[in-house]
């Protein structure tokens, strides 16, 4: 059996090895129902990490378990989970203690918001009778995570839970989605659960209605607009992949002719190797994409938010096009570019009602003809070296090993965008990187996450030497449950993208980025029983990385690159998406 196959399977055995089981006639206390109303869920696996507070959810588990992965941080735990959910579909489920360890759950929570991602999280909270009192491990978690969930939850009676589990899933999973936190006292953990009004209940919430389906009109507008447009631009946001439109998308480009690019987080959502796709646009995207913003006279923007690192200065952003714009959250309609026509419906339900219109094609021949030429005369550039190992070169060797079939998780900075830029994702849902937050820690935890959710795709996490750090503890998951994750550190002894802004907009003040002393990762990987290479010529680095990728073991790859790379073609702060630096012409 490949070790693919058996990270589910370790899962499910760890899980397991508990013979106690709940007793039919027992009465359910409120972690039992907990437990009960994640099964009814579906929910395939936990990530987590025990403490106090939810030491009766943790002792129902024991009795009625659900796979479970023990993180060895709280931040590992849910930003693999974030990892589940993004290559999955699925919400990622977490639990946590009071105090410590619910905060330790906030930057992944704020992440996940961001970026879009279906979380519920479960956290412990002390007693109700001294909730304010400032006892041992007590944190006002709704208070500190109104602002940064989609919704929140602390159950004060334990007949709640059921509708309240139910609840947070449904809110999770539906309209714009996002995480979820439900915080539990410890005694609401403990009592007695006597009536079964709710357990089968029906989610009601009538504040709470997404619009999934299109406004016929405004389908129509759109239909019109990019009828007469004579320079057309698909802009294709994470929201395409969140609403599964690939193929619908694909449908309009090929149908209407309709260059497209993606944003940071829509990479995969159309193939990387498509005729009419003009890479990622915004501070490192293309300079043909960057342009084709700047001059075309109709955006469609299908599920992305318009963020500062895509539009550059918003004075100058897409100043001669009339704005289509596609969104299932109506409060990122208008929020920060100006729209036209308007569209709150899910991106496939949108989409659908378009290509229903059969209108007309644009006649793009001239417009299509004069991106493709931008494309030969300024394509992606790197100056190659003869000894050290580029990072841009890593990442192609990478891709040319694996020919493209794999998933790639990030943290953020330098390596971040070079793998944005030359690993060409064709398939959907295997590009998994923090965007909005732009957390450092995301990329190896989310790596394993994702590798659960998919036990026979190739992961690979694409991680600098800085981020590594921040949850490099993970690594004891690899070889505790046979997750075959592979971990490419693009070390250059810097944080990467910090130094180059200090290089290019401080004068070369490297003020504590630079990191002269690091741990051996070989030595590391080899202290958790793990593989270890190191890349250091050049000469090597082919061989050393296909048999690495091709192993069906977990990995690690210390691969050395160069230092004072930077990351081009870039757009400086405050400039608009037609003043990039770093443009080199044939």
């Amino acid at each position: 059996m490949s070790a693919e196959v058996q990270t589910k399977q370790a899962v499910m055995e760890m899980a397991l090895e508990s013979k106690d089981k709940k007793q039919n006639n027992q009465p359910m206390d409120g972690s039992a129902v907990l437990i009960q109303g994640l099964k009814d869920q579906g929910v395939e696996v936990i990530f987590g990490y025990p403490g106090g507070a939810v030491l009766p959810i943790y002792d129902a588990l024991y009795k009625d378990p659900i796979p479970h992965v023990l993180a060895r941080h709280e931040q590992g735990a849910i930003h693999a989970a974030e990892g589940y959910a993004r290559v999955s579909g699925k919400p990622g489920v977490v639990i946590a203690t009071s105090g410590p360890g619910a905060t330790n759950l906030v930057t992944g929570i704020t992440d996940a918001m961001m970026d879009s991602l279906p979380l519920v999280v479960f956290t412990g909270q002390v007693a109700s009778t001294v909730i304010g009192t400032d006892a041992f491990q007590e944190a006002d978690v709704i208070g500190i995570t109104q602002p940064i969930t989609k919704h929140n939850y602390q159950v004060q009676d334990v007949a709640d839970l059921p509708r309240i589990i139910k609840e947070a899933f449904h809110i999770a999973s539906t309209g714009r989605r996002g995480p979820v936190v439900v915080d539990i006292p410890k005694n609401v953990a403990t009592e007695i659960f006597v009536t079964e009004e709710e357990r089968n209940a029906e989610v009601y919430l009538p504040g709470y209605q997404p619009t999934t389906t299109p406004n016929y009109l405004q389908i129509q507008k759109a239909a019109e607009a990019i009828r007469f447009a004579r320079k057309p631009l698909i802009l294709a946001g994470a929201g395409v992949l969140h609403g599964q439109a690939m193929e619908e998308l694909k449908t309009l480009v090929e149908t209407k002719r309709i260059p497209v690019t993606n944003t940071l987080l829509g990479l995969g959502g159309i193939a990387g190797d498509h005729e009419y796709f003009l890479g990622m646009a915004g501070m490192h995207g293309t300079y043909t994409a960057n342009m084709a913003i700047s001059e075309c006279d109709v955006l469609i923007n299908i599920g992305a938010r318009f963020d500062d690192r895509l539009t550059g200065n918003l004075e100058s952003f897409a100043p001669h096009a009339k704005i289509i714009h596609i969104d299932i959250d109506p409060a990122e309609i208008g929020k920060n570019v100006p729209t036209d026509i308007p569209i709150v419906a899910d991106s496939k339900e949108a989409l659908k009602a378009l290509l229903n219109q059969e209108f007309q094609a644009p006649d793009t021949e001239e417009w299509f003809g004069y991106l493709k030429d931008l494309q030969e005369e300024a394509p992606l550039w790197y100056n190659t070296d003869e000894h050290e190992v580029l990072p841009q070169e890593a990442i192609q060797m990478i891709h040319r090993i694996t020919e493209g079939d794999a998933i790639v998780t990030t943290d953020v900075g330098q390596h971040q965008m070079w793998a944005a830029q030359y690993y060409s994702l064709n398939n959907p849902d295997h590009w998994v990187t923090s965007g909005g937050l732009g957390t450092m820690g995301f990329g190896f935890p989310a790596a394993i996450g994702a590798q659960i959710a998919k036990p026979n795709e190739r992961v690979i996490a694409i991680v600098g030497d800085g981020g590594f750090q921040m949850t490099a503890q993970e690594l004891s998951l690899l070889q505790e449950m046979r997750i075959p994750v592979k971990v490419v550190i693009l070390n250059n002894g810097a944080l990467g993208m910090v130094r180059q802004w200090q290089e290019t907009f401080y004068d070369e003040r490297y003020s504590q980025s630079l990191i002269p002393v690091q741990p051996d990762f070989v030595k590391l990987a080899e202290a958790y029983d793990l593989k270890g290479y190191r890349i250091t010529k050049k000469e090597d680095a082919e061989q050393i990385f296909r048999e690495a990728l091709l192993s069906d073991e977990p990995v690690l790859i210390d691969c050395r690159v160069k230092m004072l790379e930077n990351v081009y073609p870039m757009v400086a702060p405050g400039k608009g998406l037609q003043d990039m630096i770093g443009v080199k012409s044939k």
